[in-house]
């Protein structure tokens, strides 16, 4: 097995970007429905959140098995400390994006989908069949709030872990971006 500190393996790079790119696209989309009021692809982004989960909740397992990786260089204390509390609020927020729009989406009486297939089927109104009923309104909404709140610190720290990778990559010349691309490093 290659050591995951010189070089990371093809899944710890795979997980790492696949939930990177699709929480991003997945925080895009958001804002658009969002700021738009346009809800047309409220359908797709419940089934990639949903994907995003599994992939998320896959990245936390292999992190757990493999570690941390060791730093490519030598940084000042606080860098550590805030690369540290960056990358433990990405991977949470991977995991409680998902989890609270779940939340939101159920409780409030609407489907949960995944590419067509109903994995929490919407509660209809047996009066209106076309519109639903809440199951917990409170809760749902908790969970919007909470979705909402973690989705703007996830853009906070996603421009914060971007500019500390090119920092690495420009500044420092240490490899930390080559090794995110599969490239075996030397550590010092």
């Amino acid at each position: 097995m290659k050591d995951i500190k010189q070089q990371f393996s093809k899944i710890t790079i795979s997980l790492h970007w696949s939930v990177a790119l699709l929480m991003i696209a997945l925080l895009a989309v958001g804002i658009y429905m969002t700021e738009n009021k346009d809800y047309s692809l409220y359908g797709l982004h419940k089934s990639f959140g949903v994907i995003v989960l599994v992939l998320a909740l896959s990245r936390v397992y292999w992190r757990m098995k493999n570690g941390w990786p060791q730093a490519a260089g030598n940084y000042k204390a606080w860098e550590h400390t805030l690369a540290h509390v960056v990358h433990w609020v990405l991977i949470l927020g991977t995991l409680i994006m998902p989890v609270s729009g779940i939340v939101m989406s159920s409780m409030g009486g609407h489907n949960v989908p995944l590419f067509g297939i109903d994995l929490i089927p919407a509660n209809h109104d047996p009066v209106n069949p076309q519109d639903t009923i809440a199951r917990n309104a409170e809760l749902g909404e908790l969970a919007g709030e909470i979705h909402e709140i973690v989705g703007y610190l996830l853009i906070a720290c996603i421009v914060l872990h971007i500019a500390g990778a090119l920092k690495h990559h420009i500044v420092d010349k240490d490899g930390t971006l080559l090794r995110m691309k599969g490239k075996r490093i030397d550590i010092e």
